[in-house]
């Protein structure tokens, strides 16, 4: 699980909640069901004119899956461990990956294909092309979110807006002059806090999530391609620790030496 994306929500959520008992803790003065239905549904409603309707089915609850979760394997050991694969294909051979396992899903796959005889092209492709897609529809995520978090803020504008023209209207009628204002001071709060506490900040981490994927699959790849091409365990390992940066090179440049 990636803590970070946890802590920094409940900790912006602890802060505005401090900030609330601070002032006496009369939670129900900062609930508008006004300012809901207009962020919400105004925000969901730009968002869905913005994308297909299928991607954001696929979008959002991908990209809320990796905004909380860590890759299962770092490139350092997926460099261990393509290092290994390597050794024992050179040993035994490709038929002997069959009964290896491996922990990384993208990495089993190119062992299989090895394992197989698939030709050098057919690995390229499928592999690249696979990695291809699942970066698409990660990036698409980050899109989404990004698109939430912009739309956000407008519409808590629009319900100040919206607020303020209520307000102006009953100026003869002091006893809605409060709830107007409410609304209109609300909206604003809700779309600055789910852009800035959630949308926006979700949709960097996914970006950053997909800078990682890219990395560590085409890291697979060019691996998988040397085994088959069957390649010396050292040197596969020393292709590929040129995918580190350089202050995460050391531990692997021992261990080869």
């Amino acid at each position: 699980m990636d803590l970070a994306t946890g802590i920094g929500l409940l900790g912006g959520v602890g802060v505005v909640f401090t900030l609330i008992m601070i002032d006496g803790g009369n939670f129900a003065a900062y609930f508008d069901k006004h300012a809901v239905i207009v962020i919400f549904g105004g925000a969901i409603a730009a968002t869905t004119i913005r994308f297909p309707f299928s991607t954001i089915a696929h979008g959002l609850p991908m990209g809320l899956r990796y905004a909380f979760t860590m890759r299962a394997v770092k490139p350092h050991d997926l460099i261990e461990e393509i290092t290994k694969i390597a050794e024992v294909v050179r040993k035994s051979g490709p038929m002997a990956l069959e009964n290896m396992e491996i922990s990384d899903p993208f990495l089993a796959q190119g062992a299989r294909y090895v394992a197989d005889g698939y030709d050098r092209e057919f690995i390229r492709d499928t592999m690249e092309r696979d990695r291809d897609n699942f970066l698409m529809h990660l990036d698409e995520g980050s899109k989404i979110y990004r698109a939430f978090g912009d739309c956000a803020p407008a519409w808590g504008m629009i319900g100040t807006i919206l607020g303020m023209v209520t307000m102006f209207a009953n100026m003869s009628d002091p006893s809605k002059l409060g709830p107007a204002m409410a609304t209109a001071l609300l909206a604003t709060l809700y779309g600055a806090l789910i852009a800035n506490l959630a949308a926006l900040p979700i949709a960097d981490k996914l970006h950053v999530k997909l800078e990682e994927e890219d990395v560590s699959r085409s890291l697979i790849i060019d691996g998988i391609l040397m085994i088959r091409d069957q390649k010396s365990p050292t040197l596969v390992r020393e292709m590929l620790v040129a995918y580190l940066p350089h202050n995460h090179r050391e531990p692997l440049e021992e261990a080869a030496a």
